[in-house]
């Protein structure tokens, strides 16, 4: 691996997810993910503690494997595509927390409605790709409460509890390719 590993890092969405995880009927939990997304680092992914990161995501791509349930989730009852099409995160604050992990601080945006968020980061190392290009790998996540960012629609069990849980876990793997 080339020694100056500073430099403009991009997400390669095809080897990359972008997933989030949700309690239903409070007692199973449902897993969708997001296919249309990107990014950056800029720094040195080694050493996170300089960089600044960016993350779009367009909620439009959400896929629960379940149609009418992505086209509930694409509706002003939750994500509301056509006023809000794209959830953002960007990095103000990155300390580290143990070898090779980070907390990755920034505004969050969904819906509208910004909020500082911590995200757990690991840096996985760095590869070589069969075309000579330079790879860094990353997993992050946080957990939100989805009512925080205007996400408020619900609807109350008769035995109990609400249909849909509150707090939201937000996991992505990202491959990274460093521009030349």
């Amino acid at each position: 691996m080339a020694s100056n590993t500073w430099g403009t890092w991009e997400i390669d969405p095809s080897h990359s997810t972008a997933e989030f995880r949700i309690r239903h009927l409070m007692i199973s939990t449902v897993r969708g993910r997001f296919s249309d997304f990107s990014g950056q680092i800029v720094g040195d992914p080694a050493d996170l503690t300089t960089a600044k990161a960016t993350l779009t995501i367009d909620v439009a791509s959400v896929d629960t494997r379940q149609p009418d349930r992505d086209n509930d989730l694409r509706s002003a009852n939750f994500f509301d595509v056509a006023n809000y099409p794209q959830m953002t995160f960007e990095s103000t604050q990155i300390k580290k927390i143990g070898e090779n992990t980070y907390e990755v601080t920034g505004p969050l945006t969904i819906h509208g409605v910004t909020h500082e968020v911590p995200v757990k980061v690991e840096f996985l190392g760095f590869s070589k790709d069969p075309w000579g290009g330079e790879r860094a790998g990353f997993t992050a996540s946080t957990k939100i409460n989805r009512k925080d960012f205007g996400l408020t629609w619900n609807a109350a069990l008769e035995t109990g509890g609400v249909l849909v849980g509150e707090e939201v876990t937000i996991e992505v793997e990202l491959e990274t390719v460093k521009k030349a």
